[in-house]
């Protein structure tokens, strides 16, 4: 489903975050270097599913989450309301008036890690059910006030994000009409007749709710079995006559065509083997030998796209990638937001995980003498988990 759905993340950080203690919301507080809120931006806009997110924050928290969110630029956030329901219900109608989604995630901000095969394990429950939330089994002995012990097998600690297929969680909203707020967004879904299903939740996800909660340990504060896995790349092609090159999946016009047995895009070529060696799957030539003749002049993000795919079928996700173009000419800087864009758009993960960046070599060696382009990449991929 991921593949065709619009899907949104909402962040749901209006709270005050009183039971943490101090004078700011937890929220928006110091932890591991940086917000609680951007940890779980972060952890959210890393997920190549996601194509948005909104933020809902509480009136007067303008300032506090500017801060808070330092570089990143998502959009204006939302205003919530004096209740989590209310909070959740203003994110949904901002969203509707915006063009609405297919999926929407509904996550506390208070939650800063969220594991990417937790993700996938929601978004693919929601091909069965109107809703998907993550929970994990109760470890400890339950018992009631009166000391009477309970079975624990019946019981389970639910987690966020909660998934919903957007139309239907916004009715439910709609229509709600308890007499007291809701425990959470699943029992909305449920009270208007929709099946939620339960998936394997992950103790990356702990809440913070108390002071206390602030030391959690680092163990926590990935996925896991995490495996980060890094792979280089480097390709050069030679000048001819021409008179554009592709560079990063982008048309530059030029008095000079770079030769290859495809379009020569120097920058993808790099892109593909940096992917592939993350993988241990050779390289660019094992995959697209230059022998065959079906490969002449073919686009390079094809590519890269088979590269990408491939780390989907090893439940590698591609986290950062950076590329360098060594030339003299053309000039790099008009056009690296227009790669950066189209190679988030091939391997399907935010701009802010792409860098492109040039040099020269100082009028020394082949480039340096103009006679054509090499390339630089390095790819750093993680376990998806699951």
């Amino acid at each position: 489903m991921s593949d065709r759905a619009h899907i949104v993340a909402l962040i749901v950080a209006a709270g005050k975050g009183e039971r943490a203690g101090g004078d700011t919301p937890k929220q928006y507080r110091d932890f591991r270097g940086q917000t609680v809120l951007a940890h779980a931006i972060d952890a959210l806009t890393s997920h190549p599913a996601i194509q948005d997110i909104r933020v809902v924050i509480g009136e007067g928290q303008e300032q506090a989450y500017r801060q808070a969110i330092g570089s990143r630029d998502p959009p204006p956030p939302i205003i919530g309301g004096a209740s989590r329901q209310e909070s959740v219900r203003n994110g949904l109608e901002a969203l509707a008036t915006s063009g609405g989604a297919d999926i929407v995630l509904i996550h506390d901000a208070a939650r800063p890690f969220t594991p990417a095969a937790v993700i996938d394990r929601l978004i693919d429950a929601l091909d069965a059910d109107g809703g998907a939330i993550p929970a994990l089994p109760v470890i400890d002995s339950l018992a009631r006030t009166d000391g009477r012990t309970v079975d624990r097998s019946e019981f389970v600690t639910i987690q966020t994000p909660q998934a919903f297929r957007f139309d239907t969680i916004l009715s439910a909203h709609r229509n709600w009409t308890g007499d007291r707020p809701a425990t959470d967004d699943a029992a909305i879904a449920r009270a208007a007749g929709h099946s939620v299903a339960l998936v394997a939740g992950d103790p990356a996800l702990k809440k913070i709710t108390f002071a206390e909660d602030f030391a959690m340990p680092s163990s926590l504060s990935a996925p896991s079995s995490a495996l980060i896995r890094t792979g280089l790349g480097y390709d050069v092609h030679a000048f001819t006559e021409g008179d554009h090159v592709w560079l990063c999946g982008v048309e530059i016009p030029h008095d000079r065509a770079l030769a290859g047995h495809s379009d020569a895009d120097v920058g993808l070529h790099a892109l593909t083997d940096a992917i592939l060696g993350a993988l241990g799957e050779g390289d660019i030539g094992d995959h697209f030998p230059p022998s065959d003749p079906q490969w002449k002049g073919a686009a390079s993000h094809r590519f890269l796209e088979h590269a990408r795919d491939l780390a989907a079928e090893r439940n590698a996700a591609i986290h950062h990638v950076d590329v360098t173009l060594i030339c003299e000419a053309p000039k790099i800087g008009p056009h690296r937001a227009a790669m950066r864009a189209r190679i988030a758009e091939i391997l399907a993960i935010p701009e802010k995980s792409v860098s492109v960046k040039a040099t020269t070599t100082e009028k020394l060696g082949f480039t340096g003498r103009s006679e054509g382009i090499a390339a630089q990449a390095i790819a750093t991929l993680g376990d998806m988990g699951g």
